[in-house]
């Protein structure tokens, strides 16, 4: 079963450029990234498909050393007539088993461009560190994350239904049926092995094996991520306590009730973070760009994907009963949602979106994320209930000089005229919850109505 990506799009653009570098698909484990270059391989008259993983596939890499020769050698295996080179695709996969492969990508790109090089593999980031003439600026990168709320339509099969999310505005018609998609996408999350598995059996209890394979499998690569034993041990214990921390900022220093230090604890996330299993997010207390983390504060956690979380703090069924999903896991889990939907339509750049505190101590203002639109900073927070509750966006808002601002929650569409407790008039847009991979273009959308 073959899901529908929203970066399949960079890949053809990728593909039609004369520019065209040799290309590294970036992602954590599972993501769905092998499935996807096999599938897009599909479009060349010739395909050429390495797993260096497979000491067969690995050896053109150790037993030449220029690219002349590994291509000639692979066109001969494969049956490939070299004058059909500019119509061939050489998918080089698990590429971090070998760093020679990594170094000669640069050679693909300056003595064979008219060949198509994408590569992919498990822990790049770690390969990558280790190779000491690593080919900057002669490869490109694009990323890949668990399918968000409008691929995991598209792998449901209502592609009709993920249409009305490219209507701005989104028809009220379709409001309550987005609505209760989304509700199930929150609990299973996007893991593409996840999404496969609820389409046959629609059960979560069935899923339960699925998501204990796939957390297992990502504790397992402890002993590839970890440098020694204490850092081996730390990484297990964040992995076995950090679910339970979704709803708080942390400190490093005895981190889940341990006894780790701050910088052993710090090293460890740092390398998680690397993973792509769990991120840092920093706070800002900016209000206008260019938009600085602040690394002296401290972060939230923010993982892979949400259904993960859900399963490993055992909440599934919890949520299965609301009707609202504010209230899940304390209120933090459905922001967590809305940053991970943010992420997935990030293709080439890892940068996360940023949250707002104040710059006061003891100040517990947060505002859930911040998005720059036209030179403006836009507050975003993600709560149901009264415009009066929003006391962390108000206090924003009385900061900057424009009037914009958005809430994502779990009504209707709809843009009101409102006021801050000190009496600032400004707009604020409501945004059902599943609209979070569209915030870009609503708020696009928003402040050319408003003006």
């Amino acid at each position: 079963m073959e899901f529908k990506r929203a970066i399949q799009g960079c890949l053809d653009n990728w593909r039609g450029r004369v520019d065209r570098k040799p290309l590294i698909l970036r992602g954590a484990r599972q993501v769905g990234k092998t499935t996807l270059i096999r599938d897009f391989s599909k479009k060349y008259k010739h395909r050429i498909i390495l797993n260096l993983e497979k000491p067969a596939d690995r050896r053109y890499f150790e037993n030449f050393d220029n690219v002349q020769d590994i291509v000639e050698a692979l066109f001969l295996v494969h049956e490939v007539p070299s004058k059909d080179i500019s119509d061939t695709i050489l998918f080089i996969d698990e590429i971090q088993e070998s760093p020679a492969a990594i170094q000669l990508l640069r050679y693909f790109y300056e003595e064979m461009s008219e060949l198509h090089v994408i590569s992919a593999g498990s822990l790049l980031e770690f390969a990558m560190q280790e190779i000491p003439s690593f080919p900057v600026g002669r490869v490109e990168f694009l990323y890949l994350h668990p399918l968000n709320f409008q691929e995991y339509l598209e792998a449901n099969s209502k592609t009709n239904l993920a249409g009305y999310l490219n209507k701005i505005p989104v028809s009220k018609v379709a409001h309550q049926i987005l609505m209760d998609e989304f509700h199930r996408f929150a609990i299973i999350g996007g893991m593409p092995e996840i999404v496969k598995a609820d389409l046959v059996t629609s059960n979560l209890s069935d899923l339960i094996s699925k998501y204990e394979s796939i957390w297992g499998t990502y504790k397992n690569d402890v002993e590839k991520y970890a440098s020694n034993d204490t850092e081996r041990k730390i990484i297990k214990h964040i992995m076995d306590t950090a679910p339970l921390y979704l709803d708080e900022r942390v400190k490093f220093q005895g981190f889940g009730n341990s006894n780790y230090r701050s910088r052993e604890i710090g090293e460890s996330f740092r390398t998680l973070d690397n993973a792509k299993i769990i991120r840092l997010i920093y706070p800002t207390t900016d209000v206008t760009p260019p938009i600085r983390s602040d690394i002296k504060k401290s972060p939230r956690l923010q993982f892979l994907d949400t259904g993960l979380i859900n399963y490993a703090a055992g909440i599934q069924s919890d949520m299965l009963a609301m009707k609202d999903l504010s209230p899940a896991y304390k209120g933090t889990l459905v922001p967590h949602l809305i940053v991970q939907e943010l992420i997935s339509i990030q293709f080439s750049s890892t940068s996360m979106p940023h949250f707002w505190v104040r710059d006061k101590a003891q100040s517990s203002a947060e505002v859930d994320a911040l998005f720059v639109a036209k030179g403006l900073v836009i507050p975003i927070e993600v709560k149901s209930g009264a415009t009066g509750s929003l006391k962390s966006l108000h206090q924003f808002l009385e900061r900057v000089e424009h009037h914009f601002a958005v809430r994502i929650y779990g009504g209707e569409l709809r843009v009101e005229d409102t006021v801050t407790p000190n009496g600032k008039p400004y707009k604020l847009l409501n945004l059902p919850y599943y609209l979070g991979t569209k915030l870009p273009e609503y708020i696009d959308w928003f402040i050319s109505k408003v003006d």
